[in-house]
């Protein structure tokens, strides 16, 4: 199966999890999504529920039930510090975009660290293999975007997101 599809597959399952309760079995996820256009084996949404992160874990009902995993908690300032201080070579702003080089196959861990942090007017990041975009609000900017990362890299003071 194509990456395409695997990922729709698993949006499609992220989100049946997110608004459905008392998913109770893969059997039952297994139809839901053949229902929804994928056609999966039960071997395939094991795997995929592997990938996701999902839980079969009791309710506040206490019954069993699958649901998604705990979010990633939020990178604290330092820890982001720390990898931008190792991997951002240079911080470049051009309208609400934010272009950050890095050495080759570190771009997606700078983009991660990024995302986890949750920085204000950041509303996320593209990553390839040395360079990543960072997508600032149309009221933050790139260049403000720019300097509250420059800011932290370097451990200046300044407004937290």
């Amino acid at each position: 199966m194509d990456k395409v599809s695997t990922a729709f597959r698993r949006r499609e399952l992220r989100k049946i999890l997110e608004e459905e309760n008392g998913i109770t079995s893969q059997s039952h996820l297994t139809a839901l999504l053949v229902e929804r256009g994928h056609p999966v084996t039960q071997a395939t949404v094991s795997r995929d529920l592997r990938a996701l992160g999902a839980v079969k874990a009791p309710d506040e009902y206490g019954m069993m039930r699958y649901m998604l995993g705990p979010p990633s908690p939020p990178l604290t300032r330092e820890a982001l510090a720390a990898v931008l201080s190792v991997y951002a070579l240079s911080i470049r702003s051009s309208a609400n975009l934010v272009v950050i080089k890095t050495p080759p196959g570190a771009a997606h861990v700078v983009a991660a660290a990024l995302d986890r942090a949750g920085l204000a007017g950041v509303l996320g990041t593209v990553a390839g293999d040395d360079t990543l975009l960072v997508a600032a609000d149309e009221d933050t900017g790139g260049g403000a975007a720019a300097a509250l990362i420059e800011q932290i890299q370097t451990g200046q003071t300044g407004e937290s997101g």
